[in-house]
């Protein structure tokens, strides 16, 4: 039965339908993408809260620690591990060891600086110390405040023999580290004179947080190493060596390009620094299996204002500010750059780019085996031994 009217063809209809379901497919898609973006760009920005345990023991006597392997137990080096919860820690030596059919390490045990040291949970403590100067060092240290743009900000002072003078060495902890990373540095300093100040920035525990609550990657956080910097000058330093790990090197770059002060600054000591956010990102993407489109609005979505509430921040977050490989030109100060071909965390290749970009200013030292952060850890008499020469100069 056919009516006065004519409906549709059934091509039309298909065709039609067809189209709608690809625009929804679409539509679910750019959601989907924008929320792993989203997602990612969030990781990256947001401090963590809280430190899983991440190493097992299996026994300990008084001389050695049986522990599970994995990518960080059985490089070479000293090294530290929490026990209980935190509460506990021991300092550990090289491997002793290794039977790999049965996953255990062997690794000797140097000390027990506090609690017991038992078959459980722990976590790796890359920093090998696990107090302030005076506990871990035995240096006398003044537990001082200075006033940041947020508030009163924490930080160590470890004066040379005779009392602060002149010349002070400002040393930058990396993202989400403790302040006892910029403890190795201390002695090599110390015995060339150098009153050291150690402070703390925005997000850190028991700091106050920035507005957002979340990194800006050195783009703000150079603010408050720059109010450390002040304290320094108010308390007699006319000279200034700069010292930073991982993210504390992209704060220090960027002090350097934007403070005033940066004319008191002689020179700079960078231990895997990162030269390059946009690589660093990149790198992690490629780890996560994360597509590259989704990578790269990610970093749009820092930088633009309509991504802003998405990925929680309220400024803008402009990696290519960060990207001192392009930007070479503009480096200012002589620098010692110390990185390992072997970094998991911040690829070597954009600090070993700079510095052949600007040789006259960048004297690099290439390490081997060590992770982020770690050549002290696996070479600490070669680490101190360039520091020192460095800082006597």
């Amino acid at each position: 039965m056919t009516t006065g009217r004519s409906g549709p063809s059934r091509a039309k209809v298909a065709a039609v339908a067809g189209a709608a379901v690809g625009g929804t497919t679409v539509v679910a898609s750019a959601a989907g993408s924008l929320t792993a973006a989203a997602y990612f760009a969030r990781r990256v920005l947001t401090p963590d809260a809280h430190r899983p345990d991440d190493v097992v023991v299996r026994c300990a006597d008084g001389r050695a620690v049986v522990l599970d392997t994995n990518a960080e137990t059985v490089v070479p080096g000293r090294y530290g591990l929490w026990t209980s919860g935190g509460a506990g820690h021991a300092r550990l030596g090289d491997v002793l060891e290794l039977d790999a059919a049965a996953g255990l390490v062997t690794r000797e045990l140097l000390g027990v600086d506090a609690g017991d040291i038992g078959p459980g949970p722990a976590r790796w403590n890359q920093y090998f110390y696990a107090a302030p100067p005076d506990d871990s060092l035995g240096l006398p240290t003044e537990h001082v405040t200075y006033d940041g743009e947020l508030g009163s900000m924490p930080a160590w002072l470890v004066p040379p023999p005779g009392g602060p003078g002149s010349r002070w060495a400002v040393l930058v902890h990396g993202r989400g580290a403790r302040l006892e990373e910029a403890l190795r540095m201390i002695p090599p300093l110390h015995a060339q004179g150098w009153t050291c100040l150690v402070p703390s920035y925005r997000n850190d525990h028991g700091v106050p947080a920035g507005p957002d609550g979340r990194y800006a990657l050195g783009l703000s956080e150079w603010r408050d190493v720059d109010a450390a910097l002040g304290y320094a000058a108010a308390r007699g330093a006319t000279e200034i060596l700069l010292g930073g790990w991982s993210m504390g090197g992209a704060i220090v770059l960027q002090l350097l390009d934007r403070s005033p002060r940066a004319e008191m600054v002689s020179r700079v000591v960078l231990d895997a620094p990162v030269v390059d956010w946009g690589d660093v990102l990149a790198h992690h993407a490629r780890e996560h299996h994360i597509p590259r489109p989704v990578g790269s609005l990610a970093r749009a979505m820092m930088r633009q204002r309509w991504g802003h509430r998405l990925v929680g921040v309220h400024e803008g977050v402009d990696l290519a500010l960060t990207d001192w490989v392009h930007r070479a030109d503009e480096l200012r100060h002589r620098v010692l750059l110390i990185h390992s071909a072997d970094d998991e965390f911040v690829p070597f290749g954009p600090s070993l780019a700079l510095a052949q970009a600007r040789p006259d200013l960048v004297t690099f030292e290439e390490w081997r085996l060590a992770r982020h952060c770690k050549e002290w850890n696996t070479e600490p008499a070669r680490w101190e031994d360039l520091v020192a020469a460095y800082a006597a100069g």
